[in-house]
């Protein structure tokens, strides 16, 4: 496949860029003044077929482990349909949409028909996501989890904090999923984590990204935040800890917005 014709350049002008490889729709880079903000691992392999490792993954219909696929579901390692070619709003913003629907691929592990829109929207200084999950079935419910993978560029994970989890209960993956509660009002990364917090606030500030920036993380329909540490720092907004249902002939929507401040 030419890499041409697999990546697609949202171009807001002002060397502020957001590239997304149609190979799981995946964010691959997303620069504000020719800042890259995203982590992608030097060890990401663009072969069509795997995972992209770093960027922004999108994960559905399955988080972690999955009997029936491969891990974190088929959304992330399948091609998507450019629904709409990036266009220049009125505003000077750059919008782009994509799509995935149910195919035989899809179906051998999850027979479900679905219908997913992803429209990414580049701001000057903002990166707007908004998810659009629909069951297009006359009688078949399916139940599904939803989360977009983002790994944030940074110099230092130990000097980034993370605003907005004080007093919510998480899942401690390092310590065989045990449940506990943060009581900081402030989370600072000092040592390897893996952890989902639940039920958490609409935003989060996360301290020291690229050049000891701040990032705004504000979200909708996201009830979880997952957080993991190698030498990068993932925040992730997703719908995991209880799965979502839908009902035929419904829809589901969330967003993101990433913000450097």
């Amino acid at each position: 496949m030419a890499a041409a014709t697999s990546v697609v350049v949202l171009d807001r002008g002002n060397n502020t860029t957001c590239t997304v490889n149609l190979h799981g729709s995946t964010v691959v880079s997303w620069r504000v003044n020719n800042q890259e903000q995203l982590f992608v691992s030097k060890q990401a392999i663009f072969d069509g077929k795997r995972a992209i490792r770093g960027g922004i993954p999108f994960v559905f219909p399955q988080f972690g482990p999955w009997s029936y696929g491969p891990q974190h579901g088929f959304a992330r390692i399948v091609r998507w349909n450019l629904e709409k070619a990036p266009e220049r709003l009125a505003s000077g913003d750059v919008e782009a949409v994509f799509s995935l629907m149910d195919n035989d691929y899809t179906r051998s592990m999850w027979n479900h028909p679905f219908r997913l829109t992803y429209r990414l929207i580049l701001r000057e200084k903002e990166l707007h996501f908004n998810i659009g999950v629909y069951n297009p079935s006359e009688n078949q419910t399916f139940s599904f989890n939803l989360l977009l993978h983002t790994y944030f560029k940074v110099p230092d994970v130990r000097r980034c904090q993370i605003t907005g989890l004080y007093g919510c209960t998480y899942i401690d993956k390092t310590r065989d999923n045990a449940v506990f509660r943060e009581v900081r009002d402030v989370v600072v990364i000092s040592e390897f984590t893996d952890r989902i917090y639940h039920n958490t606030p609409q935003e989060h500030i996360i301290t020291n990204v690229v050049s000891g920036r701040k990032m705004r993380i504000q979200k909708y329909n996201f009830p979880d935040t997952d957080d993991e540490y190698p030498n990068m720092i993932c925040v992730e907004s997703g719908h995991v800890s209880s799965p979502m249902i839908l009902l035929p002939g419904t829809a589901f929507e969330a967003s993101q917005i990433l913000q450097v401040m």
